[in-house]
């Protein structure tokens, strides 16, 4: 398993190109699941477990990983399905990744592959199935579906995360002054949709959602081309990287190639490796990275977008 990884370093060059690569395993069934490779630092066999007293039981144990202890969580008793059987010596593996500024590692039974698809390939989970669930897409590949989970939910429900802004920080003065502005927020997952929100409501702003970046440059093109200055009617767009159809970095490009936008602000906020989204930030053309999910770091990027816009 230590070689599955060997080349991240030349899948930066997927970037701004709408292209991701999925790293591919199962859990208690054959249905197979996708991660993006970006999130992941390493994949290696399960190691013995040191058990935690009192914690919910899918959080399995921690690992002693290269001088890190790390927190296993069991992805299948996580979505509400079976734990997954470990009573042989080889049979189940951690992907040890990083979301919203956590490392952790995930219990799967077995690590397939990866694959390199196109994000216009990843469709969001059809309507009909309802909210409650754990799927953020879905993606079509050797005539069976892949499933991606929307672990920012999962996570959400296992660590619960204020969404409260500090009052120090939402003074009276910077709320009355941000009510005259409207912040467009972009994420595929409706958690993190729910969180900026109430985040940025209680700073004060008007908040315009999108569930994805396609969905979030027909509103961009269709207010253009009736004549509305963008950069009148929202003060910013803070936007996901990983998103179907169109990704975050594929979403910034569009806009900065269109005169009647190239001068909107943008803010890239994911949960993906901040060290990386950085570079990848400037590379796009964005204005700035947030890493998720802290409100009072989100208030601030708005509140000092603000003070731009007013000359303060």
């Amino acid at each position: 398993m230590s070689g599955i990884l060997d080349s991240v370093n030349l899948r930066t060059q997927l970037v701004g190109q709408n292209r991701l690569e999925l790293l591919l395993f199962n859990l208690e069934s054959d249905q197979q699941y996708g991660i993006n490779v970006f999130k992941v630092r390493e994949v290696l066999q399960c190691p013995k477990l040191t058990e935690i007293p009192r914690q919910t039981s899918a959080i399995k144990g921690m690992a002693h990983i290269r001088g890190e202890t790390i927190p296993v969580l069991d992805l299948s008793e996580a979505i509400g399905r079976s734990a997954l059987d470990r009573s042989g010596e080889q049979d189940s593996f951690l992907i040890v990744a990083e979301y919203n500024k956590r490392t952790l590692a995930f219990l799967v039974r077995k690590v397939d592959r990866i694959i390199n698809t196109n994000w216009d390939q990843i469709n969001a989970p059809p309507a009909e199935i309802g909210v409650e669930n754990y799927l953020t897409a879905i993606f079509e590949y050797e005539d069976a579906l892949i499933e991606i989970l929307d672990v920012e939910q999962i996570l959400a429900d296992l660590y619960p995360q204020s969404t409260e802004v500090s009052a120090d920080i939402a003074t009276a003065d910077v709320r009355k002054r941000a009510q005259a502005h409207n912040v467009l927020i972009v994420d595929d997952s409706s958690v993190a949709r729910n969180q900026m929100q109430r985040s940025l409501e209680n700073l004060g702003v008007t908040v315009t959602q999108c569930n994805n970046g396609m969905e979030a440059w027909k509103l961009l093109d269709g207010l253009a081309g009736s004549g509305v200055d963008i950069n009148e009617h929202f003060l910013m767009m803070i936007s996901d990287i990983e998103m179907p159809e169109v990704d975050g970095y594929t979403l910034t490009a569009m806009v900065r190639e269109d005169e009647r936008m190239d001068k909107f602000h943008i803010v890239l906020h994911t949960s993906l490796s901040g060290g990386f989204n950085v570079s990848m930030v400037k590379k796009v053309g964005a204005n700035g990275f947030l890493a998720k999910f802290n409100p009072n770091d989100l208030a601030n990027a708005v509140i000092e977008r603000i003070n731009l816009v007013e000359g303060k």
